[in-house]
């Protein structure tokens, strides 16, 4: 029975209190009004008082209107239909197509029981070098993409969304600029990809709390294709402006604020997300790849700090490219095994040269004389970055490969470097 109450107790900004019993955490209400009906959703729970947040904010309402109690949280339909369509923070079609009214799935569930997972071994191709090569990405697995402002972490998506080798891409924007929204909306029809894309968006200009429900919207849809099957990556952008979006309902409700007023459950928060990542036994898995904006480059700022407590590495953008050394996937040892027999050699050799390249760039820039070495190094590096840390780079792995040795072969002799020599005699460019 849906309970119902004639009177709103206390308005503070979009937080409205109410007496009422029987009511459970973010269960959905319905506010009327004279300007007609919203939503708000059940934020806290203080013995016979209870908090919603209004979804379209407090104007309008007034303490007589009737708020009514749904007897369920947020929901969102659930069909094969959703592919190729654009949601907001509400579950409500933005794309002049009909709503999805079959089949309502409550978001914001459990995470999966252990016992349902496997052990993640399979890799999810992106054709982006220092993705594939340097810190693949593992299906099942959850990763930060962590960036300061200013860096091109949508472009990434956006690549990752046209390129990555999956059944479908779930896309949550959290916050968004409408620029960027139209951005990721235009490359994805231009690319072809929107036809396997499920996109919940959310603006800078839309109610706070849609922007919460956006992750659990997307993951919510990922777990039900994931069942059938479907091998699902979700994208979103940006975790930062969901923490935000905690923090300000946290401040609206007098909590006591933890690191930089940032609520003391952050943490949970998060991982509640994160861990909706899985391979099922049997079934399809669950793919995360989340952004991650460092305020200030400051990657001990509490979003990204708690981030990397709960994730399996992480992305580290910086200088439009995919930083090597602050770069870790921690399930790549889990398929590099499998791909090609110098996957790992190429990764490790690869990287301890670039790493003395820029010791050797450092050398330079202080005007230290440069030995032949040095010259050999400095060339290499120019190379690394320009053939593998371009991120408009679009190869296969395999190429990838190819053009690691074709480097190697233009700076050094094979005995310069620290490769096997099975390895060397194998895949060593033949001079023509």
């Amino acid at each position: 029975m849906k309970k119902v109450c004639t009177k709103i107790v206390n308005i503070v900004g979009n937080v409205l209190t109410v007496q009422a019993e029987g009511v459970a955490y973010e269960e959905l209400a319905e506010v009327s009004t004279s300007m007609g009906r919203s939503l708000a959703q059940v934020i806290r729970l203080d013995k016979d008082r209870v908090y919603l947040q209004a979804f379209q904010g407090s104007r309008g309402i007034s303490t007589g209107d009737e708020v009514k109690f749904l007897g369920h949280p947020m929901q969102v339909g659930f069909s094969s239909n959703l592919l190729g369509r654009i949601f907001n923070g509400s579950g409500e079609p933005i794309d002049g197509g009909p709503a999805i009214t079959e089949n309502l799935i409550e978001i914001g569930g459990p995470s999966p029981n252990p016992a349902t997972r496997v052990i993640p071994s399979q890799m999810i191709r992106t054709n982006i070098p220092m993705i594939d090569v340097f810190n693949t990405l593992v299906e099942s697995q959850k990763l930060p993409i962590f960036s300061s402002s200013g860096e091109p972490y949508n472009e990434l998506l956006a690549r990752i969304a046209l390129q990555a080798e999956v059944d479908m891409i779930i896309l949550g924007g959290i916050g968004l600029k409408y620029d960027q929204y139209i951005y990721f909306k235009e490359t994805l029809e231009e690319g072809g990809a929107l036809s396997r894309t499920i996109f919940f968006m959310h603006t800078a200009s839309d109610p706070i709390v849609e922007g919460l429900m956006v992750p659990d919207m997307c993951l919510a849809v990922a777990e039900n294709f994931a069942l059938q099957g479907k091998r699902v990556l979700v994208l979103l952008s940006d975790m930062t402006n969901f923490a935000d979006a905690l923090k300000e309902i946290a401040i609206t409700m007098e909590q006591v604020p933890s690191n930089r007023g940032y609520p003391g459950d952050l943490y949970s928060q998060l991982a509640a997300r994160y861990e909706k990542a899985v391979d099922f036994d049997g079934a399809g898995s669950i793919t995360i790849l989340a952004v991650t904006t460092m305020p200030g480059d400051d990657v001990t700022h509490p979003v990204p700090d708690n981030t990397g407590y709960i994730t399996e590495g992480q992305f580290y953008l910086k200088g439009g490219r995919i930083e090597p050394f602050g770069s870790l996937s921690r399930l790549k040892q889990q398929v590099n095994k499998d791909t090609r027999e110098d996957h790992r050699a190429i990764m490790d050799g690869m990287l301890q040269l670039y790493a003395q390249y820029n010791e050797t760039e450092e050398k330079r820039a202080m005007g230290f004389r440069m030995s032949q070495w040095d010259q050999k190094l400095l060339k290499y590096g120019q190379l690394f970055e320009k053939t593998m840390m371009d991120l408009k780079v679009n190869i296969s792995l395999e190429k990838a490969l190819d053009e690691g040795w074709q480097i190697l072969a233009q700076c050094f002799e094979p005995e310069q470097t620290s490769f096997r020599s099975e390895l060397i005699n194998k895949f060593w460019p033949k001079a023509k």
